[in-house]
């Protein structure tokens, strides 16, 4: 009997994935070390790790739960969007409105009921939109329901017109720089091109406090874990296998009965989810939510990074999102004016020389070094056989 029939799906799941197991070891280390040296050790010692650097990682790791939910459509089902930053940035502000109603009265203008660019702007009263974002309980519900709705009415629409290719993708980036240029607007409640920024607290306590940058950072992490494992569970059940059936052969899944459209709108949502909690917890940290994080490049950007990281296979996206946005970080310093053509020369890269990114590349010199030596082993036998024979 197999050993593996006696373990729980959770245990089964993380034992099947060699390399899930090495990306969730590591993850768990970063949660523990990482806030330890923050918190412990003095800014002047060898062990520190200062508060800066811990926010930027926190922010890597955002963007790696963003590459799991493009992954997780894009890899197993096909469908190419061009559109999730807008999932991205609507649960970023969803938890922007939240951090703005705590701010209350020490705003610039002192009013404890309007945030202060609505007093800027001589709003008389809160819209109806933004009741309900004093509660912390209603802001994270708005996390999952604006970008899931959005997905679901969209997906809907799209799937069952039975729009593919890059017909779809064309369509979400119409639908994301439709939103940008909504936000954009002073009258549409949400801070116009300014955005929602200058927050003081989360859950009454100090966003400049390294603490609290230590539980978003740990916060991060455990979204990613958690992303990570319902992303696997997902791809590696029966309804896994049925969407790469639809992203090899959408003709033939559908020929043997399969609502495809129902496939691709479930996977279509619960992605989108994903992205929208990315948003939320990189917000804080970041300290600002705008109508650029709607913009086109950074949805095409995240392609980018899941193509570099190893399509189809879920960890891959995480190291390609966390080595894409850290030679961004080094580069947009040191090489500022050249980065955007580095980019873009790292996705030609990928697409031409490495089809299945980093972690292909490592797959693939073992597959080679494990092919040389069988074919030395052979060669070696031979000559033995030949020096029996004589």
């Amino acid at each position: 009997m197999n050993t593996t029939d006696n373990m729980g799906p959770l245990t089964r799941l993380i034992m099947n994935d060699a390399a899930g197991r090495k990306l969730l070891l590591v993850l768990v280390v970063l949660a523990v070390v990482v806030p330890f040296c923050n918190l412990v050790f003095e800014p002047g010692s060898f062990f520190h790790i200062s508060t800066y650097t811990m926010t930027l990682l926190g922010k890597y790791l955002c963007y790696a739960l963003l590459a799991i939910a493009v992954d997780l459509i894009w890899g197993y089902c096909g469908i190419l969007s061009l559109g999730h930053g807008a999932f991205f940035a609507l649960g970023g502000y969803a938890m922007g409105m939240y951090l703005m109603r705590q701010i209350g009265d020490r705003g610039v203008y002192g009013n404890a009921e309007l945030p202060d660019f609505m007093v800027f702007l001589n709003w008389q009263e809160l819209p109806w939109y933004w009741y309900g974002f004093d509660q912390f309980w209603f802001a994270m519900l708005m996390v999952l329901l604006a970008p899931g709705i959005l997905a679901f009415v969209f997906g809907f629409l799209a799937f069952r017109s039975r729009v593919t290719g890059v017909y779809l993708s064309i369509i979400t980036q119409a639908m994301t720089y439709a939103l940008l240029l909504a936000f954009f607007r002073n009258d549409m409640g949400f801070g116009g091109n300014n955005g929602l920024t200058d927050f003081k607290d989360i859950l009454g306590y100090s966003l400049q406090a390294d603490g609290t940058r230590a539980v978003l950072f740990i916060a991060s992490v455990l979204a990613v874990i958690l992303g990570y494992l319902i992303s696997r569970f997902i791809v590696t059940s029966k309804l896994g296998r049925v969407l790469v059936a639809i992203r090899d052969a959408e003709s033939r899944a559908r020929f043997l009965g399969y609502r495809v459209e129902y496939y691709k709108l479930f996977v279509f949502v619960v992605s989108s989810m994903l992205a929208g909690v990315a948003g939320a917890l990189y917000v804080p940290q970041v300290g600002i939510i705008n109508p650029g994080e709607f913009a086109p490049i950074n949805s095409i950007e995240i392609i980018i990074w899941v193509a570099v990281g190893g399509r189809g296979t879920i960890y891959g996206a995480v190291i390609g999102a966390v080595l894409v946005n850290y030679a961004k970080t080094y580069f947009t310093g040191a090489f500022a004016e050249l980065w955007l053509f580095m980019l873009g020369g790292l996705f030609v890269l990928s697409t031409l020389w490495l089809p299945k990114g980093v972690v292909g590349l490592w797959a693939q010199l073992k597959e080679k070094r494990a092919i040389k030596n069988s074919g030395n082993g052979a060669d070696s036998n031979t000559a033995v056989s030949g020096g029996d024979a004589s």
